[in-house]
């Protein structure tokens, strides 16, 4: 009974079969290969997007930190989320890459930034003069780390605040494809059409092995990126297999009805942890589900074998109730759903 992390689950078959299709022959290296070129096709297709830039990296951390230090110069601050991934889950790799920029965290309810506070410490950023550095990025992210989903109306509120500033956003879509199926809008209304001028779209969450794409929807923004992709380490000589799981996933809306079933489950979890005596934390937008379980019914799952997060850490373990996180994944079993509800109960 595994609910820690959707990356806790494996690689969706169609992604394995590509994988091996690709294994056989001879292709050129380095990106020059019919896969990538089809699967960065694929993604400019499903985003509505044909001149955006397309590029693949193996991790999420890899995409957030390039893409931050391709869009904000050293001593650049970036705003986001006090809970964004940039922040608590990427050892500094975006300050690393962008060679001193500068993250400047904001609190917000259930992980969403509001655009007013965000004004105004962009505001406040830029008085700072030489001594605060200049004001560079936005950064946030879909579905955020609480679960909760941005709206298309939403994300256009704050590309706004950022845009009025002069300044770019960038959404870290490690889990859209979980928005996207809780909110049921086009990926491109979610994205550029809702003012998202550099992409991380998520492919490991959502039934990869390990395969995350760039996007800039500008080719501007993406000058020199290819270099930097080099520098880092993420251009493999191998390319074509990162691509190829991007394109299983994407074929026929896979990676969506993925979403779908791992957000359903969530929500069923949701229920049965309220029938046990619990309570959620945060509404289920995704396939994240926060909430606090009584303490008895924690040391019965724990000792079950269950595994899940204590939020936000575990010295949050001796509370009554217990404050927990779990994530359901594309093929998270329901029998172990349904074994965790009852001893919840």
């Amino acid at each position: 009974m595994n609910f820690a992390s959707d990356n806790a689950y494996g690689a969706h078959p169609a992604v394995l079969q590509a994988l091996a299709d690709c294994n056989r022959g001879a292709m050129m290296g380095y990106g020059a290969d019919a896969v990538t070129e089809a699967a960065e096709g694929a993604i400019r297709e499903m985003l509505q997007a044909p001149d955006a830039v397309v590029r693949f990296v193996a991790t999420g951390t890899a995409a957030n930190a390039l893409v931050c230090a391709q869009l904000a110069p050293p001593g650049g601050r970036i705003y986001c989320h006090e809970d964004a991934h940039i922040e608590t889950s990427e050892c500094a790799a975006p300050e690393f890459f962008a060679h001193g920029a500068k993250l400047v965290t904001l609190p917000g309810p259930q992980g969403r930034l509001a655009p007013a506070a965000l004004a105004d410490a962009i505001r406040r950023g830029a008085g700072g003069g030489l001594n605060g550095g200049p004001n560079a990025l936005v950064s946030i992210t879909n579905a955020t780390e609480w679960g909760t989903a941005y709206a298309p109306e939403a994300v256009a509120a704050l590309a706004r605040v950022a845009h009025d500033a002069g300044l770019p956003l960038h959404l870290d879509g490690a889990r859209i494809a979980n928005a996207l199926a809780w909110l049921g809008c086009a990926p491109a209304d979610l994205t550029w059409r809702a003012g998202v001028d550099a992409l991380c779209l998520g492919g490991t969450k959502a039934g990869a092995m390990a395969a995350e794409a760039v996007v800039f929807f500008d080719p501007a923004r993406a000058e020199g990126f290819d270099y930097r992709r080099k520098q880092s380490g993420h251009v493999f000589s191998k390319q074509r297999f990162l691509a190829a799981q991007m394109l299983a996933l994407f074929a026929d809306g896979l990676w969506l009805r993925l979403a779908d079933r791992a957000n359903a489950l969530a929500a069923r979890l949701a229920a049965a942890i309220c029938d046990a005596g619990g309570s959620l934390l945060a509404p289920v937008q995704s396939n994240a589900v926060f909430a606090a379980i009584p303490a008895e019914a924690h040391r019965r799952a724990s000792a079950a074998g269950a595994i899940y997060h204590i939020w936000p850490d575990r010295s949050a373990a001796g509370l009554d109730p217990v404050p927990v996180r779990l994530v359901t994944a594309w093929d998270t079993p329901e029998a172990d759903l349904d074994r965790l509800a009852a001893l919840l109960a």
